[in-house]
């Protein structure tokens, strides 16, 4: 049987119990930069709400990307849902946490900025 080629917010309903998760991290998923592939854009408000409701209370939730309109986008999503509080003002300071992939070294390279977003379930 092949590996399934996307997930989505009913994959993780059927597939993580809920409030079971310690942390979620994303870092840099792809952008899908051309506006009508913007749906195809994994940190949308129903993903994110999946996703909020499996991990436990006080779990982290922290999302990297160096598009800034997606981090925009990534940060009303984050903000609009219930579950989630913001542990700063806007973006986060980069946590030194976070490992250097290719994708930001990459983006450092070529002048862009990197957006990091840290919620924590209420």
């Amino acid at each position: 049987m092949a590996a399934p080629t996307s997930i989505d917010g009913q994959d993780l309903r059927n597939q993580i119990a809920p409030d079971s998760l310690a942390g979620v991290h994303v870092f840099f998923p792809d952008p899908w930069p051309k506006k009508r592939h913007h749906k195809r854009r994994l940190l949308q408000p129903a993903f994110v709400h999946a996703l909020a409701g499996r991990l436990a209370p006080g779990g982290c939730f922290h999302a990297a990307t160096d598009w800034e309109d997606y981090a925009h986008e990534m940060l009303v999503a984050f903000a609009a849902e219930p579950l989630l509080r913001n542990t700063a003002q806007g973006f986060a300071p980069r946590p030194a946490t976070r490992p250097l992939t290719k994708f930001e070294a990459r983006g450092q390279r070529l002048g862009h900025a990197v957006f990091d977003l840290l919620f924590r379930r209420a």
